[in-house]
């Protein structure tokens, strides 16, 4: 029997479509909570456009501190096109970032997988889509390029990719936890053909796959795994890599999934506390109208149950949930084949709800 338990959340509604999602996301929550009669104690935070237009900061000192004293953050989206200045000195893109190195954040978590139901939704052929497609890729979030030294110099610009044998160490350590739960195999991406810094990630990989025996490492340049994942995905499970290269191959695992709207994703540290989201953006286009697919925002509840609370059977009990309302035939419209009727954002969420 599930033991009964008591959880700090912090929330985060966030810009665009963020408040939509969200709304349901909490209602999924609260029926788990009903079911299994758990104690999720929600906190409203606020981060991101919203919070520049009423603090002119991203991310308020207050609202940081909110995160730190919850169990765990979930988090809509942030941004649009009034915040959308590349040269503004205070950005919604800024509170994200804040909010993971205050949380010690180092390990994006993304799965991405194609539901049988959603199998056409693929843009690759059905017989490549048929072998199966379930991966997770752990990318290295707070070191490499996009922290490194950059600058301008004369007429030229520079950015630099560092990491150290430690960051690189727990990045490792995490997708090996998660290889040692599934299939047992790990693909480490890097360009130790060219980069120094890739020449390292590769040793010290290869040097945290000795306490892991039982796990088969697979190393592979990363022009060659954005090739295999389009050619036969099928052939990965879990992959680890640097933040620059995860960025790029966990988008391209999303498209491949046959929708953005579907994929969840954990941000987590060295202990339980994590920040739940969905990959996609705030969609500010279709913000207002009730049409966004809350799918990840829900697997991201999931997700979160599962990595944070350790509640496996209730995390299970919402990816089976939308499994099921996915079989039945109900779609949003970011999903829907064309002259396939859809439905709105509330009526999936409590479509998921029900079958919980």
């Amino acid at each position: 029997m599930t033991k009964i338990m008591s959880k700090n959340i912090a929330v985060i509604k966030g810009d665009g479509i963020g408040v939509e999602i969200i709304s349901e996301a909490i209602n999924v929550l609260k029926k788990v909570e009903q079911k299994y009669n758990h104690n999720f104690n929600l906190t409203y935070v606020e981060m991101g456009g919203c919070a520049i237009d009423k603090y002119g900061v991203a991310l308020p000192d207050f609202s940081l501190e909110q995160c730190k004293n919850a169990d765990a953050v979930l988090l809509g989206s942030v941004g649009g096109p009034k915040w959308d200045d590349p040269t503004a000195k205070v950005r919604p893109e800024q509170g994200l970032l804040q909010l993971r190195a205050g949380l010690e954040c180092f390990a994006n978590i993304r799965p991405a997988k194609v539901y049988a139901p959603l199998a056409a939704a693929s843009p690759l052929k059905e017989s490549i889509i048929q072998k199966g497609f379930d991966v997770i890729v752990v990318r290295e979030l707070t070191g490499g390029i996009y922290f490194g030294k950059s600058g301008r110099e004369g007429d030229s610009a520079f950015d630099t990719e560092h990491y150290s044998i430690a960051e690189i160490e727990r990045i490792a350590k995490v997708a090996f936890e998660i290889a040692a739960n599934r299939k047992k195999v790990i693909h480490s991406i890097d360009k130790a053909n060219v980069l120094e810094s890739s020449r390292l990630w590769r040793e010290t990989v290869q040097k945290i796959a000795k306490q892991y025996p039982q796990i088969q490492v697979i190393n592979m340049l990363v022009d060659n795994a954005a090739m295999q994942l389009v050619r036969d995905p099928s052939q990965f499970d879990v992959i680890v890599t640097n933040n620059i290269f995860g960025d790029i191959l966990s988008d391209e695992a999303s498209q491949i999934s046959g929708s953005i709207g579907m994929l969840a994703s954990a941000s987590k540290g060295e202990g339980s506390k994590g920040i739940y989201e969905p990959i996609h953006g705030s969609a500010p286009d279709i913000a207002g109208k009730g049409i966004a697919n809350p799918i990840a925002t829900i697997l991201s509840v999931a997700m979160m149950l599962e990595l944070s609370f350790g509640l496996i059977q209730e995390a299970d009990a919402i990816d089976k949930a939308v499994n099921s309302v996915l079989e039945e035939g109900y779609r949003t419209a970011d999903i829907a084949a064309k002259n396939e009727n859809s439905i709105g954002t509330r009526e999936m969420g409590q479509l998921i709800c029900d079958k919980i």
